[in-house]
């Protein structure tokens, strides 16, 4: 297989373990070991001090994924599959796909939403989320106009990586049923889902609303275990996760014990770890509205309306990627340039969703002052 360097990922790599503040992580703050166990019920506990290191279920573990059934309406554990969330779209992509076939996809996007079907010679269009009045919005007739008869699949991604924004459920449902009047399969990135703000009415997930819906989601966002590398694949389709699931075998075959177990004491916790997440990111998204209100000279700030990151506008005379370069450079800030997500705009993502963020906010506005 020939694919394209990962461009946001070789980015971090470059920087994120050796500057001393990251403004620009995408994850919560991530739990410890501590936090965790306290949190875990007595029989999941059991199940902790009990593991073995033995090889587990392919699909997962029954209680995981009867645990993961309780963030949905109508899902059934046997309609999940738990795997690592890269791993989930890189299968998903693969037993779906086929060269020749057209997708359609969000963008800007994490780029193995789309390059992956390019690497397996699909055509890819991409569908912009575009800027207005200092807020984003989605063109639901250019999605339309970007459907042809090889047309196989619409990716999408709500809580939107990087913007931030929510389509309204309307918008949702036009989605839906664009999909659904074709036969198209919906992947559906809901990594961020459990993080909408004040105001936004959170969507179901899209497994719940189309048989050939694809809902990937997982532990590394919404609930501060990026480590854990769990997540999953939901679907009404049990052929398409079949499917999926035959081509796990060429890649983990299988998950960590460990790994499942905390993941099990996670899910039990859901609710109490996304609202502490919510009010984290809500009180950092006050400092950062403050903050590029303060400089409005030099930015433009576009409101998330959920997630734990935003995507401000740079609009000094100054490439955006410089700008960023500069920052690490000369005050050890890591914040990640659109480049990195190969958007041609001078957009920057700023990550709201640790617990260091004002001191990484006043260090970037020496910067900025600087400049």
């Amino acid at each position: 297989m020939k694919i394209k360097p990962f461009v946001l990922e070789r980015y971090f790599a470059q920087y994120e373990f050796s500057v001393k503040y990251l403004l620009s992580c995408s994850d919560c703050e991530a739990l410890t070991r501590k936090e965790l166990l306290e949190m875990a019920s007595p029989e999941s506990l059991k199940m902790w001090e009990d593991m073995t290191f033995h090889y587990t279920e392919s699909p997962g573990h029954p209680v995981l994924r009867e645990k993961i059934c309780s963030l949905y309406d109508t899902m059934h554990p046997e309609e999940t599959l738990v795997a690592v969330p890269e791993e989930a779209i890189f299968l998903a992509m693969h037993a779906l796909l086929k060269k020749g076939d057209h997708l359609v996809c969000i963008s800007p996007a994490y780029q193995s939403l789309y390059e992956i079907a390019a690497s397996i010679g699909c055509d890819v269009t991409n569908w912009e989320i575009v800027e207005g009045d200092g807020q984003w919005h989605l063109d639901m007739d250019a999605l339309e106009k970007a459907l042809t008869p090889r047309t196989k699949m619409i990716v999408v991604n709500f809580p939107h990586n990087p913007t931030g924004y929510v389509p309204t459920p309307e918008e949702q449902a036009k989605i839906v049923s664009l999909a659904s009047d074709r036969g198209l399969y919906l992947f559906s990135d809901e990594m961020y889902r459990g993080l909408e703000l004040e105001g936004t009415t959170p969507l179901k997930g899209a497994c719940d609303l189309y048989r050939n819906a694809i809902t990937l989601s997982g532990l590394s966002k919404t609930f501060s275990l990026p480590g854990l590398r769990v997540g999953w694949l939901a679907s009404k389709n049990r052929d398409v996760l079949s499917r999926i699931a035959t081509l796990k075998d060429y890649t983990t075959i299988c998950n960590s014990a460990p790994s499942e177990i905390l993941g099990i004491m996670a899910l039990e916790n859901a609710p109490a770890i996304a609202e502490k997440n919510r009010a984290l990111v809500t009180r950092n998204l006050a400092l950062a509205r403050e903050f590029f209100s303060d400089h409005e000279d030099k930015f433009t700030w576009f409101e998330p309306k959920g997630s734990s990151i935003a995507y401000p506008r740079l609009d000094l005379e100054m490439d955006v990627f410089e700008f960023c370069e500069g920052a690490v450079r000369t005050k050890n800030v890591m914040v990640v340039p659109s480049k990195a997500l190969l958007d041609e705009s001078n957009h920057f993502r700023i990550g709201l969703g640790r617990v260091n963020f004002p001191e990484a906010l006043e260090v970037f506005g020496e910067y900025v002052e600087e400049i």
